[in-house]
């Protein structure tokens, strides 16, 4: 459920975030819609900029995106050798589309999104982020990102998988069938990144992912990125990797301070990618101990 009352946007989700919510001040409603899927809206706020929302839950907002597109390519780009074909299942505005064509190595991404319509008002609305899109390393499908990997097998370097919560169009793709799904549709030593929750509230949750995860995958781990938009302010990603010689927390592929400027990259780094997966003691004891 959202709220917008006294020109204020609230996301009100009980079932994910019991007794909080979030809110934005509104300039205007730029467009809703309900499409096959969800609930869809664009609104102008006041401080964040433009924002999509989906079955009242905030995707992204102009202010804080950046870090949120750019870690969930960027972490597992760089802990693979040589990422030269990419899957992203989701990511409907473009913005992980836009990140992951500026890795150097990235020959080819292919991206499936359930719902043209995001697609289509991404790029009328949000165009910052939809010009990924426009790359022509980029092939998007629209459809059903399991139907999709179920006939690629063996196929790609990386699958990130750019979702919104575990509610609605998005819930099979937290699930540990999805891991296994993932897995058989890369080559030797592929990884994978999913969104992954807040600690603060998702802990449980976080585990069991993570734990679907490590069912089908040598090394895993969780990791962190900020984004004051989200609940708590900010979310993490589970990460797999097929290499049981992986180190997730160190990149294996390691960039300059001029490098990362040339590729406007304006949260990652090599430093960053390190500092993602230090967790707070309580966190860390029981996701991995």
């Amino acid at each position: 459920m959202d709220v917008i009352r006294n020109g204020w946007f609230s996301e009100i989700q009980e079932d994910l975030w019991p007794g909080q919510s979030f809110s934005l001040k509104v300039k205007k409603v730029v467009h809703e819609e309900k499409s096959k899927y969800q609930d869809i809206k664009i609104l102008e706020t006041e401080t964040f900029g433009m924002c999509l929302v989906l079955d009242g839950i905030i995707q992204c907002t102009q202010r804080d995106e950046f870090s949120y597109q750019e870690m969930i390519s960027f972490l597992p780009l760089c802990c693979h050798p040589n990422p030269r074909k990419v899957l992203i299942v989701g990511g409907g505005d473009g913005g992980v589309a836009r990140e992951v064509v500026k890795h150097p190595l990235v020959e080819e991404v292919h991206q499936v999104e359930i719902d043209d319509r995001v697609v289509e008002l991404s790029k009328k609305y949000l165009p910052s982020m939809a010009c990924g899109f426009e790359n022509k390393k980029v092939k998007l499908t629209i459809g059903d990102g399991f139907e999709y990997m179920k006939n690629h097998k063996n196929e790609f370097d990386v699958i990130i998988t750019d979702s919104s919560d575990p509610v609605g169009p998005a819930v099979s793709l937290f699930q540990e069938s999805y891991y296994e799904l993932m897995k058989n549709a890369l080559r030797p030593g592929g990884i994978v990144c999913s969104q992954g929750g807040t600690y603060w509230t998702d802990l449980e949750y976080i585990k069991k992912t993570l734990n679907g995860c490590k069912n089908h995958f040598a090394k895993s781990a969780f990791a962190l990125t900020s984004v004051p938009s989200y609940p708590c302010g900010h979310i993490g990603f589970v990460i797999g990797s097929l290499d049981e010689n992986a180190n997730l927390k160190e990149p294996a592929i390691k960039f300059t301070t001029g490098e990362i400027d040339n590729l406007n990259l304006r949260y990652y780094s090599t430093d960053v990618h390190r500092g993602a997966f230090a967790l707070p003691r309580y966190v860390e004891k029981f996701l991995y101990e």
